[in-house]
């Protein structure tokens, strides 16, 4: 088994998707949560400046789909074919957006913070959960009919972005993503991280 330790700060952010593949793979690796306070000093001795980093035997990856594609290939959910490895990555892409215009609200002005927030919650975010839950099958997976790293990424931004006091849609309304996270949840691996992970604040 080869030497895996991954670095992330003490959130989940956007390591989570990343720790709860490992989890659902049972890949061993060695979970390192920097303090915000040291990364000044770690930042330029990173490949990109960037977290989070995955070094596998001494070998060093960074930006976290990069990341994801990799230890989904080892944990068996990359998709069986190239087509369905195509389909994988779209979904996490779209899954991922969701996170990506979360977060960007905290670096506006204070003055544009509520008008963005409202656009998301009550527009942007039930536009892309519909399109998702389209996408989904009815037995609850994106691609194929067993777990793949889209469903763990559509459930881990789902549940991040909510971590945000971003006012999400109730996945009660969207059925088809309702049984991915449950499928998601109910993995033994997952279900085992999500109960013993550290509890964070975001």
């Amino acid at each position: 088994m080869p030497s895996i330790k991954y670095t992330y700060f003490d959130g989940r952010g956007l390591g989570e998707v990343n720790r709860v593949i490992l989890a659902a793979g049972g890949i061993k690796y060695e979970d390192v949560r920097l303090h915000e306070s040291k990364w000044s000093g770690m930042k330029p001795t990173t490949p990109m400046g960037e977290l989070p980093l995955l070094e596998v035997d001494g070998t060093t990856i960074c930006q976290s789909n990069s990341i994801a594609r990799y230890i989904a290939r080892e944990a068996g959910l990359a998709g069986k074919s190239s087509l369905e490895q195509a389909k994988v990555d779209m979904i996490m892409e779209g899954a991922r957006s969701l996170f990506d215009k979360a977060a960007q609200i905290f670096i506006l002005p204070e003055a544009e913070k509520a008008v963005r927030k409202k656009k998301l919650e009550e527009k942007e975010a039930p536009e892309l959960l519909e399109y998702l839950n389209k996408l989904a099958s009815g037995k609850g997976y994106f691609v194929g009919d067993q777990l793949t790293a889209a469903d763990i990424a559509l459930y881990v931004n789902y549940e991040s972005v909510g971590s945000l006091t971003i006012a999400l849609p109730s996945l009660d309304k969207y059925p088809n993503l309702k049984k991915v996270a449950d499928n998601v949840k109910t993995n033994p691996g997952i279900a085992n991280w999500l109960k013993e992970r550290p509890v964070t604040t975001y």
